[in-house]
């Protein structure tokens, strides 16, 4: 039986590339969604700012202009939907904004959509750095309670 909705999470990697070969190629859907998550230039300053110790700058940006984050962010997204029809899946793109972490997003995106199945790669780091540098895929393992396919790196 087909899956009803899946989402494939892209951020343009290596990684990303090789899980929407993985879903194309194992998965059968009649629905898959590619989320790209990003997070707003104020933000990131403002996260940037404080790792360093320094004052958060009172930046505000135009109300006009678009974040140069959102922007990279559709850049991303529209190809992984690209490579997702390439792959034989019928998909739109959906680019989501983090408030709070990249892995809340893609689960929050999942639970808005009440999809089947998260699709992920992962970096597949192992030993001290895994523990120093947890992955999304772990995060959104850990926190979602739907099924998760996260596919390794490549060799």
């Amino acid at each position: 039986m087909p899956a009803d909705l899946i989402l494939i999470a892209y951020d343009g990697s290596d990684n990303a590339k090789r899980a929407i070969e993985y879903a194309g190629r194992f998965l059968t859907t009649t629905r898959a969604i590619v989320v790209t998550a990003w997070e707003p230039m104020v933000r990131q300053a403002v996260r940037m700012s404080g790792l360093s110790g320094v004052m958060a700058p009172e930046w505000i940006p135009e109300d006009e202009a678009e974040d140069v984050a959102f922007t990279d962010a559709k850049v991303t997204n529209d190809e992984g939907v690209r490579l997702a029809e390439e792959a034989g899946l019928r998909v739109e793109g959906h680019c989501a904004e983090c408030t709070t972490a990249i892995w809340s997003a893609i689960v929050e995106k999942a639970d808005d959509l009440d999809v089947d199945i998260i699709v992920t790669g992962t970096r597949g780091t192992t030993g001290l750095r895994s523990l120093l540098q947890s992955s999304v895929a772990d995060h959104v393992l850990r926190h979602s309670h739907r099924p998760v396919l996260i596919v390794p790196p490549g060799k």
